[in-house]
């Protein structure tokens, strides 16, 4: 067989979940991945129920309905949404669409390493820009814009959980605007950040160059179902819907989707919570003598620890408790581990683990 160069080097990306683990169990207090504590809502749980029969269906390839629920929510016009299968299967897209071996990619470091992925599989160039807080070091970032290419930015960045500001993302918009280059940004943990509003995805109605992608997976905790839309211009949505495969996106999950975004008062009470839980448990934890807290503006916490991380998800296993290995992400090594924000009832079982380690 004759395979693409670029997918014969092509290495996936290793993620939180139950499942990457040996020996995932029902019984196994999650705090690798990063979605809402509060779970999913009584009336998307009932949607689920009163939908079932649907499954016998072929869904609706356009997301029609759902794209009119995402246009309500957002204020973004129609012809400026795509759905995908969970917000990846955008970024790939994306990449595919959009970029080549004739383009100069930049990403700052550490942060979702399958912009990377995707970015390697397109062929295009990649390069990185170490910080752990992108806010404070926003100018010499835009410095390393590139002519004629892309840059991708997490906002709020996971793993580290900084945030960067709208007058920040203005300027870096604008600058690579004047550089011809698009403009990647995650949104994928913005609803979930509380007292603020940094989102700039009202932006893409004035700058061609923008693209902003969001998840459900994270702010309503529909990660099982798969699914997120993306916001551009719609030049850029009409290239992104021509290539996504056909019936991307389940029934079951565009309606699950419709009943998430129509309940504003669930991110409400998911802020509160992440506000109080996220304070509790960074005063906790930084009162241990193994670990540093990194301030966090969202629903999980970046950790130092002088214990390696991969021992220390071994020894918290054996309490049931599975936490996210930082060794694999691209800018952090064995010495940092990520928690998610959850219940207290749960936050207090890790914090005594970790006291006992």
């Amino acid at each position: 067989m004759r395979i693409n160069s670029n997918i014969s080097t092509h290495k996936p990306i290793h993620h939180g979940g139950p499942f990457s683990i040996t020996h995932p169990s029902s019984d196994i207090l999650d705090f690798s991945s990063n979605i809402s504590p509060i779970g999913i809502s009584t009336l998307v749980r009932k949607t689920i129920k009163n939908q079932l029969d649907t499954i016998q269906i072929y869904p609706d390839s356009e997301s029609t309905q759902l794209k009119k629920n995402i246009q309500s929510y957002t204020k973004i016009p129609y012809s400026q949404i795509v759905v995908g299968n969970g917000a990846t299967e955008i970024i790939y897209n994306f990449c595919q669409a959009f970029l080549s071996n004739k383009i100069s990619v930049l990403i700052p470091i550490p942060t979702f390493g399958e912009y990377e992925s995707a970015v390697r599989l397109s062929g295009a160039k990649v390069s990185f820009f170490k910080t752990m807080n992108l806010e404070k070091d926003i100018e010499i970032f835009i410095s390393k814009i590139p002519n004629n290419g892309c840059v991708f930015i997490c906002n709020p960045n996971n793993p580290t959980g900084n945030l960067i500001t709208k007058k920040n993302m203005l300027k870096l918009i604008i600058s690579a605007s004047k550089k011809k280059t698009l403009i990647f940004v995650d949104e994928c943990f913005i609803e979930l950040v509380p007292d603020h509003n940094e989102s700039i995805i009202t932006l893409v109605k004035k700058y061609k160059n923008l693209f902003v992608l969001r998840s459900l997976t994270k702010s309503f905790a529909l990660a099982g179902l798969r699914i997120g839309y993306g916001i551009g211009s719609p030049q850029m949505i009409s290239i992104l819907n021509k290539i996504k495969i056909p019936w991307n996106v389940s029934g079951l999950a565009q309606k699950a989707a419709s009943s998430a975004l129509s309940q504003l008062f669930y991110l409400e009470k998911v802020k509160v919570l992440i506000k109080k839980e996220s304070a509790y448990l960074i005063d906790n934890i930084s009162k241990l003598h193994n670990f540093k807290c990194n301030l966090t503006s969202t629903n999980f916490i970046l950790i130092k620890t002088k214990i390696k991380s991969k021992n220390l998800q071994k020894q918290l296993l054996e309490n049931k408790i599975l936490i996210r290995d930082c060794s694999t992400i691209r800018g952090l090594n064995q010495n940092y581990i990520r928690i998610a924000v959850k219940k207290r009832k749960d936050n207090e079982k890790l914090i005594k683990a970790l006291e006992k380690i």
